[in-house]
Parts: C-alpha cells; structure tokens; sequence
C-alpha cells in the first residue's frame, strides 16, 4: 500500500488510540451502573467512543431513562476511573517506537482529543511523551468536537501543515469522520469498535497496531528515497 501523498505530518488521537483509557472507562461505567441497580451494555459504551462528554451524557440519559441522576453517576464513573488511572494506563502497542521514528525523520505530529488537558498530562504527561507533540488541541480548545473535522483542522493549521497532507491515525467511527470530513489521509486502528464500510469508504488503510502504521510509513520513505 502506498499513501495518496506524501505524509508531511501525523495528528493522533489519544484515548484507545495511544493508551488503553477506553477499556477503563468502560469498567468504571459497568461499576458505576451495577451501584445503583443497572447495567451499562457495552452496545451502549460504543455509541459514546470519540464524543465530547455532552454528547455521550445525551446517550446515558436515554439508556437509563427520566429520573435519571446523571450528576451522581458520572462523579461515580470518575472516582473509578481515576482510580485506576492513578495506578497507570497501559500504552497501545507501537506508540514509543512510532513517535521514535516521526522524530527521526523530522515528521511533526500532534493529538485531536475529545479529552482535556488533564487526562492528557494523566495519560502521556507523566510517561514524559507530550513533548513529542507540536500541538495538543484538547476538549478545552474546541468548540466543536468530534465527529465535526474540527480539532483535526485545528491540529493542522497549529503545525503549519495542510489538512490534505496529514494522516490521522484514529481507533473511533466518529474520530475517521471527523478526520476524513478536514480532508486528512486517515487510518483506523481499531479499539473498542470495529470497522464498518463506513469506516474501510472513509480511511486509506486498516491497521492492527502502531506498529503497521509505523511500518507503511517507513516503506513511504524508502519508495522517495
């Protein structure tokens, strides 16, 4: 496989894509619903992949229907879920060697989150990875999320490349739409949530691990050279 053009920089995402927070926040959900009598299907979690907190609370409050104490419920999640974050998240297979390569050959890169400055100084901060990052454009930073292309142009114009000339490396459907719709070559590298025909329509490759991506990535240097 070749890219369409030549990659000039890689935008991440961050949760399921460079660490494991997905599979954490979904059993701190299961808790969390299992302490006041109810469930949290894992059919229902992946409607909320790669959506801002607003949008995925719409989904919680339908599933659990009226009366519903959202407030308590998600201060219930985030005890959990920083519980276990404080005992440390794991990395997704391939990131230290991607980032590596990328700064070897003087790739910039940067992250499109739905999560916030907190989560990623939590997640990558700590592990001294955020300084392999031109930009980190946040929840905070947005005012529109994922599925709108949004952070992704943003990402972009904050390194100073073309949207038509980053790749975007995403686990989520909403993130690949999102990638896609700012004209990004875009991967999937699945998490939490399978590939669709939307998804293989919308991307130029399906990857198992960083460490494919990494590997296209390379043979693209070696063709040009």
């Amino acid at each position: 496989m070749s890219f369409p053009r030549t990659v000039k920089a890689v935008v991440f995402d961050m949760d399921g894509l460079l660490v494991d927070t997905e599979t954490v926040v979904y059993r701190a959900m299961e808790r969390a619903s299992a302490a006041i009598g109810g469930q949290m299907p894992f059919g229902v979690f992946q409607r909320m992949v790669g959506l801002q907190d607003a949008d995925s609370d719409l989904i919680v409050i339908d599933h659990f229907g009226p009366g519903f104490d959202l407030q308590a419920w998600s201060k219930s999640v985030s005890e959990h879920a920083h519980e276990e974050m404080e005992a440390g998240v794991a990395l997704k297979a391939g990131v230290e060697e991607i980032l590596e390569y990328l700064a070897a050959a003087n790739i910039p890169c940067a992250i499109a989150t739905s999560s916030g400055s907190r989560a990623v100084e939590r997640s990558l901060g700590r592990r001294g990875l955020t300084a392999h990052f031109g930009a980190i454009i946040t929840r905070e930073l947005q005012s529109r999320g994922k599925p709108h292309p949004e952070p992704f142009l943003q990402a972009a114009a904050a390194l100073g490349i073309a949207p038509a000339d980053c790749l975007a490396l995403e686990d989520s459907h909403n993130g690949v739409r999102a990638a896609s719709s700012a004209g990004m070559m875009t991967i999937m590298v699945p998490d939490m949530l399978d590939p669709t025909e939307e998804m293989h329509r919308l991307t130029v490759r399906i990857a198992q691990d960083l460490h494919e991506v990494r590997e296209l990535l390379e043979a693209q240097a070696s063709a040009i050279l």
